[in-house]
């Protein structure tokens, strides 16, 4: 009977240690960093084949697709944006590379010039604290529940906050 026990307590601690070796193996896989890629995948070939004073908007959209960013205003340029990144559990992730693409256009719609930057000339801005300030005095919950009782006219009266619509009864 003695000989079963000590037996079975071998072959209880194997076990209690292979669980144990699984544990710490699943759990240190839990701890790798997580990779992620963000915006267009640059393709170094499509990007050489745009060819300034050659291409228009139309084939660089043909070849590189719809660009990340567009301007809006002023010269016409469209961004192509690709960030890789790493992050580790509980912590910001890190940016291991950004190349951004910008292509410029002529008023003609050809292109003017292609650009390429890479990660050192990212800019980190990073928000002071979690509030937004604003101008004039601070003021308190009640203050700011409150403060424009009065200050907004009546519903339906001409004065500053009343009907704009014009044309009532008494209108000429």
């Amino acid at each position: 009977m003695s000989v079963s026990v000590a037996r079975f307590g071998a072959r209880a601690r194997a076990r209690v240690g292979l669980i144990a070796g699984l544990a710490c193996v699943l759990g240190a896989g839990a701890c790798t960093p997580l990779r992620s890629h963000q915006g267009y995948i640059i393709d170094a070939d499509l990007v050489n084949s745009v060819q300034p004073g050659v291409d228009n908007r139309a084939s660089v959209a043909q070849v590189l697709g719809r660009p990340t960013i567009a301007s809006q205003f002023g010269a016409q340029d469209w961004y192509y944006v690709s960030r890789d990144s790493r992050n580790l559990n509980f912590q910001k992730p890190k940016a291991k590379d950004q190349i951004a693409l910008k292509i410029t256009f002529d008023p003609n719609g050809t292109v003017k010039s292609v650009t390429r930057t890479g990660i050192d000339q990212i800019a980190n801005v990073d928000p002071y604290g979690k509030t937004t300030p604003t101008l004039g005095k601070k003021r308190g919950f009640f203050e700011d529940l409150f403060g424009n009782i009065g200050t907004v006219g009546a519903a339906g009266a001409g004065g500053p906050g009343g009907s704009n619509t014009g044309g009532g009864r008494n209108t000429p």
